[in-house]
């Protein structure tokens, strides 16, 4: 299996190869390389489309070290360097657009332009965090069971076909394989104040049944890119690339085709 040694990790990815221009995206909380299933299938015709699993998740081999999501940047950073890319459309989901955000504000001269699904450049609000850090204690003490899976796949999936796999690989993973991974997540810095500071071309999809990051926060993203000329709100939840795919995929497949050179 494709894996390569960066920043002390031992990082999963998937590369479809070919000579199209290259597109990397990064998973969601909780999620790996394989929520994007639908949007490799309808670009990668078209483009070298690369997944890949974050610190804590999939099949990348982490070090349990503490770390932020500019460490994860770095790491997007990095495996562009191993596959030899220059310059990418870089994208992810939730906290794959934490991330993506920073490399664009880390290696500003990387980053051709910025697919971001269902995320935000600010913090969860009081009620949300207190929410999340009771939803936290239980699954690092107890594990997701079904109960508690139940009601964060609502949260995240909130569908009946796609909710029993990812289920199914949470109670696979040990329980306290996510202390560090939600440390991270809650403990990020608010960006958006920089949000002017990053000048290429963006994107914004949300899913406007999404209770995790509501609408109103790809709002204030949506404005603060001077890239970005406002949200494609599209129906579903807070994974609407994986559980709606089409007009996902619509709206990054016109993104890519308007980007300049």
């Amino acid at each position: 299996m494709p894996h390569a040694q960066i920043n002390g990790q031992k990082v999963y990815f998937e590369d479809t190869g070919g000579d199209g221009p290259p597109v990397i995206l990064a998973h969601g909380f909780l999620m790996d390389h394989e929520m994007f299933a639908p949007q490799v299938a309808a670009l990668r015709d078209t483009h070298r489309v690369i997944t890949w699993d974050e610190r804590g998740f999939g099949l990348t081999e982490f070090d349990g070290q503490p770390f932020s999501y500019w460490d994860s940047a770095a790491d997007c950073i990095g495996l562009l360097d191993h596959l030899g890319i220059e310059r990418a459309v870089v994208g992810g989901m939730s906290q794959g657009g934490f991330l993506s955000l920073r490399v664009a504000l880390t290696a500003p001269e990387r980053v051709r332009g910025l697919i971001l699904l269902d995320t935000q450049a600010g913090l969860d609000d009081d009620e949300t965090k207190a929410g999340n850090d009771a939803m936290n204690h239980v699954w690092l003490t107890e594990g997701p069971g079904s109960g508690l899976a139940d009601v964060v796949a609502s949260i995240i999936i909130d569908d009946a076909e796609h909710s029993p796999a990812w289920i199914a690989k949470w109670n696979e993973r040990p329980k306290e394989a996510f202390r560090e991974p939600y440390q991270c997540l809650t403990g990020r810095d608010d960006i958006t104040d920089r949000l002017s500071e990053i000048t290429c071309p963006a994107v914004v999809v949300h899913g406007m049944d999404d209770t995790a990051i509501t609408m109103d926060r790809a709002e204030v993203l949506a404005r603060g890119l001077v890239g970005c000329s406002g949200v494609v709100q599209v129906s579903g939840a807070h994974a609407a690339n994986l559980t709606n795919p089409e007009p996902v995929n619509a709206a990054v497949v016109a993104f890519l085709a308007d980007l300049p050179g």
